[in-house]
């Protein structure tokens, strides 16, 4: 039986998800792809996982896409092929997810950090679009993200160059949330995601709709989106059960509910 290329286990309230194919720095085919997509909707169905861990090992998180597969496809194999569908399934998972950065995070690896909610990098990190290196460019969202997260002039540079940036300079531009030695970098992962997973889950799910909302929409659509799942929460027992447990100056109970 063939090895999995994507692992997946799971601990109180969150899951880690790992990408196996260390013998090539994690390098994202259509096969480890689609085992991703499989394992990150199956969690986001299961009732026991509130928060998603996305990572790979310390040498990669994963160093862009396997050449192989896409070396000798013509542009009609590629449209045909769709390779990106599963990449917008991964947009529409609900529960968050925090990427745990080490190592190599380059063209299919950066995109696919820039898809989860919030970034933990290890001191390791290095991040880059390098696709105009071997005579394409970024296709799973790299002009896209990578220029709303660091603004058109730095996305500019990584994109046109192929460089590469450390994890201190993907924090200074917002790339990352914190950095951290690399030992550590899991760890901080899970304690970010027991956090996470510790708050009322519908409230999260609503939230993180939100705020993701505010890149597809003008201020004014943002905002009665935002409302509109605010006032919606008053719907849940998790509301209710908040508001009565800060009245009563006691610790809440979610039901997710």
């Amino acid at each position: 039986m063939n090895e999995k290329l994507i692992v997946t286990s799971k601990e109180d309230g969150y899951a880690i998800v790992q990408f196996n194919r260390p013998d090539v720095l994690n390098a994202i085919n259509m096969e480890a792809m689609t085992e991703l997509v499989d394992a990150l909707e199956a969690l986001d169905k299961d009732d026991d996982v509130r928060c998603i861990i996305l990572t790979g090992n310390e040498k990669a998180f994963a160093a862009g896409a396997d050449i192989k597969e896409m070396a000798d496809a013509s542009a009609m194999e590629m449209l045909k092929r769709d390779q990106f569908a599963r990449w917008d399934r991964i947009r529409k998972v609900k529960k968050p997810i925090v990427a745990a950065v080490s190592g190599f995070a380059l063209g299919g690896g950066c995109e696919l950090m820039m898809t989860c909610d919030i970034v933990i990098a290890s001191e390791t990190a290095r991040i880059g679009q390098p696709e105009i290196n071997i005579g394409v460019m970024p296709g799973a969202g790299g002009t896209q993200r990578l220029t709303r997260a660091v603004g058109k002039v730095k996305a500019m540079e990584m994109v046109l160059t192929g460089s590469m940036i450390s994890a201190d300079e993907a924090l200074r531009w917002g790339l990352v949330n914190r950095v951290v030695p690399v030992e550590y970098v899991l760890e901080e992962a899970k304690n970010l995601a027991r956090e996470i997973a510790s708050k009322p889950p519908v409230a999260v799910r609503l939230a993180k709709e939100a705020v993701l909302k505010s890149f597809d929409t003008t201020i004014e659509g943002g905002l009665e989106f935002e409302r509109k799942n605010f006032y919606m929460l008053f719907a849940s027992d998790d509301q209710k059960e908040g508001m009565k447990a800060f009245v009563e100056k006691r610790k809440a109970t979610w039901k997710g509910k």
